[in-house]
């Protein structure tokens, strides 16, 4: 009971000493470091990164990405990131927030990028998250698909493979799957 009693009388004192202001949040472990990370970002001028809920919530943001080459040429691809609590030791959660045909993306809006499951390590950043999901649209990886579908026409009929992705671009669709316009 003595170690309760230290901290509220703590926070009595700190709240007094605030003088009227907000207390300050301390921040986590995960929060110190993803602010690190975020400061030290090199966006190339294809990718643009916003906070929907303010510069106060850095858990939770969305990466563009605007391709200037391959397949995606000029479309818009927006991803949203949720970072973990145990982040840098667990991996960001991305998704993508339109329907896209690409062999490593699911209709869901799932990625297949090995740096996001089983090759994460603690000394990547958020940095690298976005550069590898910028390659992901300058060169598609047909042998690690979600889309099985997207992956066998991208290997076997690559021709036919540009077709259908900017047929799926302007909102066409696949079968009986409607795409995202996305240009």
């Amino acid at each position: 009971m003595i170690n309760l009693f230290k901290v509220k009388e703590k926070q009595k004192e700190a709240a007094e000493n605030a003088e009227g202001k907000p207390p300050i949040k301390e921040q986590t472990a995960s929060q110190l470091r993803l602010h690190r990370d975020i400061g030290e970002l090199t966006l190339p001028p294809i990718c643009t990164i916003e906070f929907p809920n303010g510069k106060d919530d850095l858990m939770h943001f969305e990466v563009t990405i605007k391709p200037d080459e391959g397949y995606y040429k000029e479309g818009t691809f927006p991803f949203t990131f949720e970072i973990p609590i145990l982040y840098p030791h667990d991996a960001p959660k991305v998704k993508c927030k339109v329907k896209v045909y690409h062999p490593n993306l699911d209709l869901e809006g799932n990625v297949c990028l090995n740096i996001l499951r089983e090759d994460w390590k603690p000394v990547l950043n958020i940095n690298a998250v976005i550069y590898g999901l910028i390659h992901l649209f300058t060169e598609p990886n047909h042998e690690d698909p979600l889309n099985h579908e997207a992956a066998e026409e991208l290997r076997d009929k690559p021709k036919s493979f540009e077709q259908t992705v900017g047929r799926t671009m302007w909102g066409g669709h696949v079968h009986d799957v409607y795409f995202d316009r996305v240009l």
